[in-house]
């Protein structure tokens, strides 16, 4: 039994793999007492020392607060009634305990498979003259040290709610000197890491987009002073949401510290019809007490695991060429074929055809609604080029952009207020194109039918699913006024359907979301779609902190990860073929430029960039990722992934800039069984004790640009 509850005291206790979460209701308020490393059930948990000696609720560690009682710090919800007043109350009213973990209507979410894999905790709080009414859902994962929290908002009265505010957790904490740990960044450069202390006052990040956005990602640490990847505490939460967000911690003046993640309140309300819910999407926390790397595996393992779906789930993602990078929008269908045709010979698995393909799309301003192949290219249509890609070996895949339309189009021409807009507004263009009003049932189902049709006729395999631009003029021709600050979710929730739609009913599709790069990298994608392109920018230097950051949410199954042409496009910088295939294979590899051009002696560097990627994938893609140094540090950035019982393992290395007259490096590993013997490929067999701790030694040759993997395995062989 994952929950432990003590009626008497009116106590909740949560345990997971080590970890405790505990709660008590104090005056009618459920109050938080604990969370942290693992506590026995049958301790003395009243009385704990996080309770404040004077009971009043601007003190009081509340677990859903609310405003204008006393509480003046940031509250969780707000509520306006009828009657223009913004008061409410919740008091405790009951709970109940769900075996497993039950499915949040029209939202992606974490997930049990079984029902002894989790146990979800349902609180009632209710306001007695408004009719409000709040379910607090904690679900805790028996062998994880994750817990999924989210709140559903209920109007039981009788008249009209209209909610400012519902943010899906809150929790107050005594760890004022905490460091907020984040990622930020913009296009071409995501996911850079971020910390800094919280302090008196609030951090605060959040997304007013549209979209989660390339600026800064749906999760928020907060570590212990000094805590590294090894060591310390750190408390994580991510959102598992897609679209306008809000994480945030406020040190108070008795440095209490409040944390709140949820969908942003600014341009945010939602009228709530007697009768009506309204559902929060999740927040997964995550305590680690061993560093950021303890926090980060096991997001990894239950991202990986429990929230991505699906055939390609636990399968091995296949190797792909791209040729956006070699054609861009002029190529013919002889050219396309010629690409495949060489990647075939080196071992490629997949063919995908981006933009493009479609309408009068020769460049960017036309064409997307419009999703009817483009005969003048591609006389024999996409079956006609699949059908040619598949007698070669290689599977087909397409580039989509669903969520977008271009005014030269001829779905704008005739439906011009399908697009999100405000009446006597001008319609802001971004990379000219439009954004389609997915709130609306009448735009889903046209675009459903139109990509459908071609997922049937066309032996597609792999659909790149893109989003260009962020949200502007949030307005729908189709909600009255006093819906319109619903437009931003509604819209959300309209993608998430569709999503679902197309997804379970072509299950033999790898779908990767995308969103000029990572500008929609957030775990609710994840819930769809297995794997993402991680940032337009393929330079392999500025890759590595890209999915170095990255990779402190998620896992390297979801990192989508090419090589390209050097110059590079984005910053113009010349690396070895060699560096960039290294850098690539710790996510999911493939290439994104002209394999025609290749030299031979670069022909021979691909195929044994193929074949090792096909020999170690298995332990990249479900491997457990351990982080040995950052980019973000210095000069040299070193990454091991390790199979799950420790029998085998990958050590990748790179150094950025050439050092004058260095001695060996001596890099520690980790993640090893310090009982075993390693067979280290070029180097010899090693005690896992001695490669932890005293390292392993090599010298890095002179130039720039040096990169180095190595295979361990366990030199007995065993899988013990």
């Amino acid at each position: 039994m994952a929950i432990h509850i003590d009626e008497r005291a009116g106590l909740f206790h949560l345990q997971g793999k080590d970890v405790s979460y505990v709660m008590q209701v104090v005056d009618g308020y459920p109050v938080h007492l604990y969370w942290g490393k693992k506590l026995r059930a049958d301790g003395n948990l009243q009385d704990m020392p996080g309770l404040p000696k004077h009971r009043n609720l601007d003190q009081m560690p509340q677990e859903y607060p609310q405003y204008g009682s006393g509480d003046f710090r940031s509250p969780a919800y707000q509520v306006q009634l009828e009657d223009g007043s913004r008061i409410t109350e919740l008091v405790y009213q009951g709970y109940r305990i769900i075996p497993g973990k039950p499915r949040l209507e029209g939202l992606p979410a974490t997930y049990a498979e079984a029902d002894d894999e989790a146990e979800t905790l349902e609180i009632t709080l209710a306001d007695a003259y408004s009719g409000l009414r709040v379910t607090l859902l904690y679900t805790v994962f028996k062998d994880s040290n994750a817990i999924a929290r989210s709140a559903r908002l209920i109007n039981s009265g009788s008249g009209q709610l209209k909610l400012l505010r519902a943010l899906s957790m809150s929790v107050d904490m005594d760890i004022p000197d905490y460091e907020a740990v984040y990622l930020a960044g913009a296009w071409g450069r995501e996911a850079h890491l971020q910390r800094r202390p919280i302090g008196p006052g609030g951090t605060r990040i959040e997304s007013r987009r549209g979209m989660s956005g390339h600026q800064l990602n749906p999760f928020l640490a907060l570590a212990e002073p000094g805590a590294d990847e090894d060591r310390g505490e750190v408390y994580g939460f991510s959102f598992v949401y897609s679209g306008n967000f809000l994480a945030q911690a406020e040190v108070d003046s008795m440095r209490k510290v409040r944390v709140q993640v949820g969908i942003n309140p600014f341009d945010f309300c939602w009228l709530l019809m007697p009768g009506e819910s309204f559902q929060t999407p999740e927040t997964v926390m995550v305590y680690s007490d061993n560093g950021l790397g303890g926090m980060s595996r096991t997001y990894h393992k239950l991202y990986r695991t429990r929230l991505c779906r699906g055939v390609y789930r636990d399968q091995v993602r296949p190797i792909l060429v791209n040729n956006w990078e070699a054609t861009y929008f002029q190529f013919t269908a002889g050219k396309l074929v010629s690409i495949a045709k060489a990647g075939a010979e080196l071992g490629i698995e997949l063919f995908v055809l981006d933009d493009g393909w479609f309408g009068k799309r020769n460049d960017d301003t036309t064409s997307l609604g419009d999703w009817v192949v483009n005969r003048d290219k591609l006389p024999d249509g996409l079956e006609g080029l699949a059908e040619r890609i598949n007698r070669l070996g290689l599977k087909f895949g397409i580039w989509v952009e669903p969520e977008m339309v271009s005014p030269d189009s001829d779905l704008y021409r005739a439906h011009p207020d399908w697009c999100l807009h405000v009446e006597g507004r001008r319609r802001t263009l971004a990379r000219t194109q439009l954004v389609l009003d997915m709130s609306r049932p009448d735009v889903r189902e046209h675009i459903y039918g139109m990509l459908s049709a071609i997922f049937r006729s066309v032996p597609v395999a792999y659909v790149k699913w893109d989003m260009n631009r962020s949200l502007t003029e949030i307005g729908s021709a189709a909600a009255p006024p006093e819906r319109q600050g619903e437009i931003a979710h509604r819209h959300m929730l309209g993608v998430y359907e569709l999503m679902e739609r197309l997804t379970g009913e072509f299950p033999h599709i790898l779908f990767e979301s995308c969103s000029s790069g990572g500008g929609r990298f957030d775990p609710g994608m994840l819930y769809y779609m297995p794997q993402t392109w991680t940032s337009d920018n393929t330079d392999a230097v500025e890759r590595l902190k890209i999915q170095y950051g990255t990779s402190l949410v998620y896992p390297a199954s979801a990192i989508g990860a090419h090589v390209s042409a050097v110059p590079n496009h984005q910053v113009g910088r010349v690396t070895p073929l060699k560096m960039r295939g290294d850098v690539a294979m710790s996510g999911n590899f493939g290439y994104e430029l002209d394999l025609t051009k290749f030299t031979d002696e670069e022909k021979e560097e691909v195929k044994r960039q193929v074949a090792l990627y096909k020999s170690i994938r298995p332990i990249v893609q479900q491997g457990e990722l351990y982080r040995l140094l950052s980019p973000f540090e210095g000069n040299e950035t070193a990454w091991m992934f390790v199979t799950e019982d420790r029998s085998e393992a990958l050590l990748f290395y790179f150094k950025v800039l050439a050092e004058p007259h260095m001695p060996k490096k001596r890099l520690r590993l980790k993640g090893l069984d310090p009982q075993r013997d390693y067979a280290v490929e070029g180097f010899g067999t090693f005690g896992g004790d001695r490669l932890m701790h005293a390292g392993l030694a090599f010298q890095v040759p002179p130039g720039d640009h040096f990169s180095l993997v190595v295979r361990l395995r366990d030199a007995a062989g065993g899988k013990g």
